[in-house]
């Protein structure tokens, strides 16, 4: 039976704990993890962390209706490497469970807890003609 703990803490968790890791790196890897909801939290934090380190504005994953999912940064619009489609998936149920957003759209701020430190994100969910868009704002 797989214990049931707080999906934002397990995120702060791994903050700290890849803090001095390459995220990008990092990231390019979870498509391979065994366990696909463990590698949606990992790549959750992978993504606060990239965005912290490189000033980002925002990152923004995006589920299309045939499984396909692409991951774009904007600091200089770049596409960063694709969790895949079932960690993919994993990813856009875990942000709906730590921000509860409900339905096809909404948003709300995410406080993220990084070492000593505490960032305040902003996370907007938006469903769309066959896409489901998760979007991960950084402050300035």
């Amino acid at each position: 039976m797989k214990e049931k703990r707080n999906v934002h803490l397990k995120v702060q968790e791994l903050c700290d704990c890849y803090a001095t890791n390459d995220p990008l790196k990092e990231m390019s890897v979870v498509i391979n993890d065994g366990d696909k909801d463990e590698a949606a939290v990992k790549w959750l934090a992978l993504a606060a962390l990239h965005g912290v380190n490189n000033n980002a504005e925002e990152v923004s994953i995006t589920r299309f209706r045939d499984g396909e999912v692409r991951v774009t940064a904007q600091y200089r619009e770049s596409e960063l490497p694709s969790p895949g489609s079932e960690v993919g998936s994993k990813i856009m149920d875990t942000v709906r469970e730590i921000t509860h957003i409900e339905g096809q759209k909404g948003k709300t701020p995410l406080a993220l807890g990084i070492r000593n430190d505490s960032i305040q994100l902003r996370v907007k969910l938006k469903e769309k003609e066959g896409r489901e868009k998760v979007t991960i704002k950084f402050p300035e």
